[in-house]
């Protein structure tokens, strides 16, 4: 079976329509039509090569929402008809200690996770293709179950990467009633960062270089937002966060924002830039107790939990829809920052 897609043939070829595998439908296998699916900053890196041990031809795309169009005979969680979604992952070994924990992100095994598009994290067995297709097949247990409303079903889509990348690391150091926590950069992750910190009750505090970004970051949730340039607006908030999540994955000064933590506080970091950060002072580190951490993704019952919590408090991603063929052009907007804040790719136009 093949399903129409959009693929690189090269890190130097555009994306350009082809035909790709499908396997077999297994006994535990979900298929699923593509209704939607987001747009990351990762599926560039990807597409171009910017990344180490890429595999073409690549098909990106790992936030999809869909229905399902056929199940294997001894699925169980899912029917045929049923509104779902798949993020960043598609299989883990399943049997080590942090499969057994529900945190597949972390899988131990001897290949890793196996990624939704360019296959196991350690580059071994077959390739595997992304969401800008018209189809997926899924092992039922990397499915998750969607239920907001269909009219918003395209929103949703970003929460299976974005979403849950951010909601992770805010449950896992309690974000919540009491806490001040701070969401660095107001992009396709912080936008959602500061959504879900507001809804979980915290005192959430928007950083953004940009004076302009000011009153969006208020009408997202944020309670305060500070212009990380302005030094004085800095310094109001010494010592005084629980948790920093920082999106920002262009190397910048970590410094600024650790001096920012109370006694005990982290900061938690979810970007990979393409060049290291400068490397931060250790005494701001020891003097406060203060810890720099980082996150990846989340587990897929974190993201079920994740996904049920956004339904229940009206959560969505702000997008701007685009059509299959409009990929490259919205790539080159993505590198300008130039979208606010997730493009998602309505399928029906493949």
């Amino acid at each position: 079976m093949k399903y129409k897609a959009y693929a690189a043939q090269s890190p130097t070829s555009q994306l350009a329509p082809t035909h790709i595998p499908r396997r077999v439908l297994g006994t535990s296998d979900v298929a699923i039509e593509i209704m939607y699916c987001g747009v990351c900053h990762s599926d560039l890196h990807a597409a171009r090569g910017e990344w180490p041990g890429m595999r073409y031809p690549l098909v990106p795309g790992h936030e999809i929402v869909g229905r399902v169009s056929a199940i294997g005979a001894s699925v169980t969680k899912h029917n045929v008809g049923d509104l779902v979604g798949v993020g960043c992952m598609v299989g883990s070994c399943r049997h080590c200690d942090s499969c057994d924990e529900g945190l597949e992100q972390y899988c131990e095994g001897p290949h890793g996770w196996q990624q939704t598009y360019n296959g196991w994290l350690d580059g071994s067995g077959e390739n595997t293709y992304g969401g800008y297709a018209d189809g997926i097949t899924v092992d039922e247990h990397f499915v998750l179950k969607i239920t907001h409303p269909e009219s918003q079903l395209a929103a949703v889509a970003p929460l299976l990467c974005a979403g849950i990348t951010t909601w992770s690391p805010l449950r896992h150091w309690q974000a919540g009633p009491g806490k001040k926590v701070g969401i660095v950069g107001i992009g396709g992750l912080g936008h959602m960062g500061v959504k879900l910190a507001h809804a979980m009750g915290a005192h959430v505090v928007a950083f953004t270089t940009s004076p302009a970004k000011v009153q969006a970051a208020l009408e997202l949730g944020a309670d305060e937002v500070v212009v990380s340039r302005n030094p004085a607006e800095m310094a109001a908030h010494a010592k005084s966060f629980d948790f920093i999540l920082n999106t920002v994955a262009a190397p910048h000064d970590l410094d600024a924002f650790m001096s920012l933590l109370k006694r005990d506080g982290t900061m938690t970091m979810v970007g990979v830039p393409d060049s290291p950060h400068p490397s931060p002072g250790v005494a701001n580190l020891i003097f406060q107790r203060r810890q720099l951490a980082g996150s990846l993704i989340g587990g897929i019952a974190e993201t079920q939990e994740m996904l049920d919590f956004c339904a229940k408090h009206g959560i969505t991603s702000d997008i701007e829809m685009i059509e299959m063929n409009e990929i490259e052009a919205a790539f080159k907007r993505m590198q300008k920052s130039d979208v606010k804040y997730r493009f998602v790719i309505d399928m029906a136009t493949i």
